[in-house]
């Protein structure tokens, strides 16, 4: 006799998949809304394209919130509504799904994949624990202070997929198996965070300060010509990002320390413990010495691009997609371990791509920014500013945070002078709040690597996410209003 079994449903899921549906239809079929008109009096159409864009946007990001579905079920939702309801031809839509950005992710899972699988990530684990001893407070701060910097060298996305399973060993050793606590909360989402603190430091961490940088240069490009110190240099922007970074470092210890305090204070023979599993590991293997040499000289070549003008044109992607190629020319991987790619985190930020182009190439993102900005036209310098970060925060939380430059900071610009808003300080404030999305996993690669370690929920990430960011608004007042100003950046200029 069969024994019938109940499945409890869940009604929030329903719920919201079917309010997702109901914001998309009334925004896609909602009559033309008005043009964005910036300072200048240039107009900017939102076409019928470019309200099915937010649209998608609008269902997508509620989606990946509340988990309707999986969060890469989501992304492919994205690109089947871009083709179903000719927002964008399929080939564009589902082209981006491997865009370069993509497959770096891609590439970066890799490299984390094998460090587990050789074994490197017990050693580095093991001697970590044996240097920050058995407190979890210390825990916490040595995986935060190593990840961050790190994060100066290399890209960030990169670090994660380094560091987590660094932290799943650690994790492993807490006693709770792989239920979710406190601690691993802390643990993984302090990794994501950090990660995004650490890489706003120098032009090595991500992207979007090179493509920041390209902007101002544009658009500045005539005061630098003439020679009036305008210019923003790797060094410069280190110079002034360097305390802002490491300051989130640490309030984000202290942050994770409060909501999430692990259950346990001391975690006894805990040094002793990875003492003998450090000695029981034995010697390096061959597949350790082949691995990390692969992946130091990936890193090594990608940190070199910024400096020796031959590497330049290569792009990072191709760089370490080579790391992946040579893991199975070696052996270290066969291709049984393409099954153990986490492809869930990869298509969300497939999905994510998607969202953001269509955003761009549809007129809808300078749409929004447009709108947003004159806003501010009449406010005072800080408001302005502030408000600018704020933008950026929330757009680069939907949309990769190039993107998200890339749609406010023209903009930004253009209206600064009229202001007396220093370009600079626009700069710096636009690419701190654009490094550190703490409320979609989509935002950055590493919120989403965290997110593999089962320990929180996509809502639970959202919730704790909000007074972090409210944290980070705070340290961008503070750097604005006084701790820049001090170093000698200019804030406010002369009226044109």
């Amino acid at each position: 006799m069969k024994i019938a079994v109940q499945h409890k449903i869940n009604w929030t899921k329903h719920i919201v998949c079917w309010l997702g549906i109901t914001i998309f239809a009334l925004v896609y079929y909602a009559s033309p809304w008005p043009d964005a008109i910036d300072p200048q009096g240039q107009h900017f159409v939102l076409s019928r394209e470019g309200k099915g864009a937010l649209a998608v946007f609008l269902l997508a990001g509620l989606w990946w919130v509340f988990e309707v579905v999986p969060i890469g079920v989501t992304s492919l939702v994205i690109g089947v509504l871009q083709a179903v309801f000719l927002i964008r031809p399929a080939k564009e839509a589902f082209k981006d799904f491997m865009d370069p950005s993509v497959l770096f992710i891609f590439a970066s899972l890799t490299i984390g994949m094998v460090f587990t699988k050789t074994g490197l990530t017990k050693r580095l684990a093991y001697r970590m624990l044996i240097i920050v001893g058995e407190r979890t407070s210390m825990i916490y701060l040595g995986c935060f202070v190593v990840t961050a910097a790190l994060s100066h060298i290399m890209a960030h996305t990169a670090v994660a997929a380094t560091v987590y399973p660094l932290l799943a060993s650690i994790y492993a050793l807490y006693g709770e198996g792989d239920k979710p606590s406190r601690f691993g909360k802390g643990l993984f989402m302090g990794m994501a965070y950090v990660a995004g603190a650490g890489s706003i430091v120098t032009l090595l961490g991500a992207a979007r300060g090179a493509v920041a940088l390209g902007f101002y240069n544009d658009i500045m490009g005539e005061g630098i010509r003439q020679g009036l110190n305008m210019d923003i240099s790797f060094f410069k922007l280190t110079f002034y990002m360097f305390p802002i970074g490491w300051l989130m470092t640490i309030l984000l210890w202290f942050f994770f320390m409060i909501f999430f305090k692990p259950e346990k204070k001391v975690i006894p023979g805990l040094r002793d413990k990875a003492i003998r599993l450090n000695e029981g590991l034995g010697p390096l293997t061959r597949n350790e010495i082949v691995a990390a040499s692969i992946v130091g000289c990936v890193i090594l070549t990608m940190t070199l691009r910024s400096f020796i003008p031959f590497l330049q044109p290569i792009d990072k992607t191709a760089i370490i997609l080579m790391s992946t190629i040579l893991f199975f020319l070696t052996g270290i991987l066969g291709v049984e371990d393409l099954e153990m790619v986490p492809w869930n985190i990869t298509l969300l930020f497939a999905g994510a791509m998607s969202i953001g182009f269509c955003l761009w190439q549809t007129g809808a993102a300078k749409w929004l920014a447009v709108n947003w900005l004159a806003m501010f036209t009449n406010a005072p310098a800080f408001v302005f500013i502030m408000g600018i970060a704020f933008f950026v925060l929330m757009m680069t939380n939907f949309i990769m945070n190039v993107a998200a430059i890339a749609i406010s900071l023209p903009v930004a610009l253009v209206i600064a002078p009229y202001l007396g808003v220093s370009a600079e300080v626009i700069v710096f404030a636009s690419l701190v709040a654009a490094g550190m999305p703490f409320l979609l996993l989509v935002g950055a690669a590493p919120n989403a690597i965290a997110y593999d370690s089962k320990q929180f929920s996509t809502g639970e990430f959202f919730l704790y996410g909000i007074p972090a960011s409210v944290m980070l608004m705070l340290v961008i007042a503070f750097a604005v209003k006084i701790l820049w100003p001090l170093m000698g950046m200019p804030v406010i200029i002369p009226l044109p």
